[in-house]
């Protein structure tokens, strides 16, 4: 199967042949589906080595000049390593830029906490002019790679290392403005989830025959109205995610009801900061058993 890095970077690619525009800064970081691209398109390719805070000033100024730009990472590195020059170049000046991050999660389970990424929705979502775009699948990432030309402000790309499954069957098939998937339609009870956790809890529901509905919601600001036309049919939400809990996916949806004036019962399970940062290696499943969120603690606390 192919990654979502792949996926988006080969369309890039095609775009690339016609839009001369387009940029691509990489922080010292390579894959296959970039090689071609740094071959046929020298011009087209800056490479700032490892100084990720460097590539999103080159970035935003080559964004000011009119170019379309996208820069790339280690998802860790890209973010919480650069908020301050996020938050002035593109959230205070509003200079469009695509930061395309990889390792949603706990994609490097064996590099330690320095390269998981449990923060950054809280954070990122946190600053003006910024969309954040948790995505799902590698034709949820062709779609956005296609869809360049329609943003006119900074959007942050998050990306799963591996790949980790298929939810949507085409990339037509995804709505990135609507923002959100319900991809089961159960009854009183609804999983929202994203990610990695997405594809578990749907293994889950599955196996265990759980009449529960399930969202993906992967776009930063919510779209609430659309929010509001799936959570209505439910009693009890519980979300279901693979950051720490303050600021994250939970607290979004909490926010939302809020505004809405919708008051039910939500559960969120995910990272405990209590728990702190995570020195176990031995996979990705092995982390997700230290904070509680692997298959059997999931299936324990949706059954209660």
């Amino acid at each position: 199967m192919i990654t979502q890095r792949d996926s988006f970077w080969n369309e890039i690619y095609q775009q690339a042949k016609t839009d001369r525009d387009i940029i691509i800064v990489s922080a010292d970081m390579g894959a296959p589906s970039l090689d071609k691209f740094r071959t046929d398109f020298p011009a087209q390719f800056v490479n700032t080595g490892i100084a990720e805070q460097n590539a999103i000033l080159v970035a935003s100024g080559l964004a000011k000049e009119g170019k379309k730009v996208f820069v790339y990472a280690i998802a860790s590195f890209l973010t919480l390593n650069c908020i301050e020059k996020i938050r002035v170049q593109n959230g205070m000046m509003n200079i469009p830029i695509n930061i395309v991050g990889i390792g949603a999660g706990f994609s490097y389970p064996d590099s330690g906490p320095t390269h998981h990424l449990s923060e950054d929705i809280a954070i990122m979502r946190s600053i003006p002019n910024i969309t954040t775009i948790s995505v799902t699948d590698h034709h949820m990432s062709k779609k956005l790679a296609q869809s360049y030309k329609d943003f006119d402000h900074t959007h942050y790309i998050r990306l799963e290392r591996q790949p980790i499954g298929e939810l949507y069957k085409t990339c037509e098939a995804v709505n990135l403005d609507k923002g959100l998937h319900e991809i089961i339609e159960g009854q009183d009870h609804l999983i929202i989830s994203n990610g990695n956790l997405l594809f578990k809890c749907k293994e889950i529901l599955r196996e265990k025959s759980l009449n529960f509905g399930l969202c993906d919601i992967f776009r930063y600001p919510l779209n609430i109205n659309e929010l509001e036309k799936v959570v209505k049919k439910y009693k009890k939400i519980t979300t279901i995610e693979e950051t720490f809990l303050p600021g994250g996916l939970g607290s979004s949806i909490l926010e939302a009801l809020s505004d809405l004036g919708i008051q039910m019962e939500v559960n969120r399970i995910g990272l405990d900061t209590k728990k702190g940062y995570c020195y176990q290696y031995g996979g990705r499943e092995e982390i997700h058993k230290y904070y509680g969120i692997d298959k059997d603690s999931l299936i324990s606390k949706l059954s209660t």
